[in-house]
């Protein structure tokens, strides 16, 4: 057995370096008479919103390895349609290059990260999303996801190199004659089809529309369990220097919908996908809940600075410590592995409260 194979529990690296600079407050025993009793609560806090995921158990994060389209014969190719062109692509490939972790969510979705000979990384102390577990991380680097180093991935001997889009308009012809390589689209608006795309140049077509149909139906009964409908969960994006309301079409807010969770009035918007808030406009912020999302370290100190004002401690959600610090990788994500920890996130929290 391969040592990837072996994951573990697992935080985002940015939140939990974050939280480590930031103050951390134990919870308080809840009354018998308390409705939230049964409600996993959250220990540790920023700015009094619990953190959400610290604890995520990772060790089952990516699929069982997914079998092949029974369509494709063994050891042939099929064509692909995708951005940036088509590609004859194996119908099984044994070694894989991915160029983003979106592309390492679908790859990890259907089981096959350990055909994985390279990936690039991201900037910050973990080279992967920790939501996609520890041996996830440990793939080889052919260079930042911002510039793939195209001489690391010719040394990989990939037989298919998988992306979102291309971090440059010269790297399609640059990687193309190295090996197939496909690029499925990086808007998260239409991540469901991206992914299905992904599976398909995998040779898991079928695999992945099974993958999402199972999601759909997960999600679907999860809103059930927890009541979803009766709770308006308001989403707000915070990054270094600004904030933004995220709209029904974000990742986030397509997860919410799947789950039946219903959105604020003035967070259902219209032709827009995010609208920028401002502290004196605190107010859209408001909902039975509120998920803030963070965006790095500088968008967690961000929040710690928003979230001690007046404005914001004068929300009724605030009041009634209902706001809760969600993961960036998972909450801004762009894969089935990111939405399935989302729903986790969604059992553990929407009913709750911080202790």
């Amino acid at each position: 057995m391969s040592p990837r194979r072996f994951s573990a529990r697992r935080a985002s690296t940015g939140l939990v370096a974050a939280v480590a600079a930031l103050a951390l407050a134990g919870c308080s025993q809840p009354s018998d008479d308390d409705p939230a009793a049964s409600i996993v609560r959250t220990t540790t806090q920023i700015a009094g919103a619990g953190v959400v995921g610290i604890e995520r158990d990772t060790t089952t994060a990516c699929a069982e390895r997914a079998p092949v389209d029974a369509a494709l014969a063994a050891g042939s190719t099929h064509r692909v349609v995708h951005t940036k062109g088509e590609s004859d692509v194996p119908s099984d490939p044994q070694r894989i290059v991915v160029l983003d972790s979106a592309a390492l969510d679908a790859v990890c979705a259907l089981g096959l990260w350990e055909n994985v000979v390279g990936a690039a990384t991201l900037d910050g102390e973990s080279p992967q999303p920790g939501y996609l577990g520890t041996g996830v991380s440990e793939i080889p680097s052919v260079g930042s996801v911002d510039a793939p180093d195209v001489n690391r991935i010719a040394q990989a001997d990939p037989d298919l190199i998988l992306g979102s889009s291309p971090a440059s308009d010269q790297l399609y012809g640059a990687l193309s004659p190295i090996a197939p390589t496909v690029f499925v689209g990086s808007d998260p608006v239409y991540w469901k089809a991206q992914f299905l795309l992904a599976g398909n140049a995998m040779g898991r077509a079928d695999a992945a529309t099974a993958a999402l149909e199972q999601y759909q139906q997960d999600a679907k009964q999860l809103g059930i369990d927890i009541d979803a409908a009766q709770t308006q969960a308001s989403v707000v994006r915070f990054d270094a220097d600004s904030m933004e309301v995220e709209g029904p079409a974000t990742f986030a807010g397509q997860v919410l919908t799947d789950a039946g969770v219903r959105r604020p009035a003035y967070q259902n918007l219209d032709g827009v996908v995010t609208e920028p808030i401002s502290e004196a406009d605190i107010d859209q912020a408001e909902g039975d809940l509120i998920y803030a999302v963070l965006d790095g370290k500088d968008g967690t100190a961000h929040a710690e600075d928003v979230m001690s004002g007046e404005a914001w401690e004068d929300l009724e959600a605030a009041r009634d410590k209902r706001v809760f610090a969600v993961e960036g990788d998972v909450w801004g994500g762009n894969g089935v592995v990111a939405a399935r920890a989302m729903l986790t996130d969604l059992r553990n929290t929407l009913n709750g409260y911080v202790g």
